[in-house]
């Protein structure tokens, strides 16, 4: 039904309008009588064999959200009856900012892809909080992913993230620190050795003063040589990370169906979907064989099937997060996925 009808009317739409259109619609379908337990029943799969521990938290299935789709966690009652078995909502920076200027989210039809330049538009840490503390489901595994403002100079950077931990630290359950956004000026210069210890350092010192510390994860970028993905890993056990996310969006244009004159004329900003699969696919390899299998790490970046999420698993991800594929192939995606996981571990037993 999604890809027959209701995709070919959404992409009649701006992408950004579309996105704000479906919030709209699945928060007012879930107040009518009913209709949270028919997108349970539709939606949700459980299997014990789906469970997963990571980092210290129990996952009742791998699949989950990626940041980006949930930004100001607005909507985590909702998503959790669509199957996810955690979701990681922001980016949020520690004051709210209206982003990069629209028209900022395109879609790339004939890769199956999207490109973005939102800019960290969130409504602050903060009123973030505020709203996660008043969330009906808390079964629900919540991911904080936080960034810096845009006007925040890179050599004040760590207080921003500092600030961002602070706010949520009582309302999420672990912390992916964001670096590797190609849409924020200057940012992903802080994935370079010192400045990113320096953030990474004051955010676990904060950390370890809580009772209860939560897990701080790293989210990079597909743009990383080897040699840097060295450099992270020895940051990650220098700073005593607890995982991973790989990855973020590309810069890369390279390989795309789109005709290059119609990529250019969008501009600038992060590219997913599945051009991005092969390349998150072989981070996470990379990260895995060279960590032991030590650093636990979300696979993110191109999983638009179930094979795909299965890819990075074999990978050595021990989650995974679905954003543009949730786009393009709709709501069924998550209950596909771990559908499949536990048929290719009955079939391989």
């Amino acid at each position: 039904m999604y890809k027959s009808l209701l995709k070919p009317l959404l992409f009649q739409l701006d992408a950004e309008r579309a996105h704000h259109f479906v919030f709209d619609n699945l928060r007012r379908m879930a107040t009518l009588p009913g209709a949270k337990a028919v997108l349970k029943n539709l939606y949700n799969y459980q299997h014990p064999s789906l469970e997963r521990e990571v980092f210290g938290l129990k996952f009742p299935n791998p699949v989950g959200l990626a940041a980006g789709l949930d930004k100001n966690a607005v909507l985590t009652d909702e998503l959790a009856l669509l199957g996810f078995g955690f979701v990681e909502i922001g980016t949020v920076t520690p004051r709210p900012q209206p982003g990069n200027p629209a028209p900022r989210l395109f879609r790339l039809p004939q890769d199956e892809a999207l490109l973005n330049r939102m800019g960290f538009n969130n409504d602050g840490a903060e009123v973030v909080a505020q709203r996660l503390a008043r969330r009906r489901n808390r079964q629900l595994i919540i991911g904080g992913n936080i960034g810096k403002n845009k006007y925040t100079p890179n050599e004040l950077a760590a207080q921003d993230y500092v600030a961002g931990f602070e706010a949520l630290a009582g309302v999420v359950d672990y912390f992916v620190v964001n670096v590797s956004s190609p849409n924020t000026p200057g940012l992903r210069e802080l994935q370079d050795k010192k400045p990113l210890i320096d953030i990474l350092q004051q955010v676990q010192e904060r950390n370890r003063r809580r009772p209860q510390p939560r897990p701080l994860l790293l989210k990079i970028a597909p743009d990383l040589t080897n040699s840097q993905l060295d450099d992270i890993l020895e940051i990650a056990r220098e700073t005593k990370l607890s995982g991973l996310v790989a990855t973020n969006t590309t810069i890369s244009r390279e390989g795309l169906l789109t005709p290059a004159a119609q990529v250019t004329a969008l501009g600038a900003g992060g590219l997913s979907g599945k051009p991005l699969r092969e390349r998150a696919t072989e981070v996470v390899r990379y990260l895995h064989r060279k960590s032991d299998g030590g650093l636990p790490i979300i696979g993110s970046g191109g999983i638009h099937s179930a094979q795909d999420a299965l890819d990075k698993l074999a990978a050595g991800a021990a989650l995974v997060q679905v954003y543009t594929g949730f786009v393009y192939e709709g709501p069924g995606l998550v209950r596909e996925i771990n559908e499949y996981l536990v048929s290719n571990q009955a079939n391989s037993a």
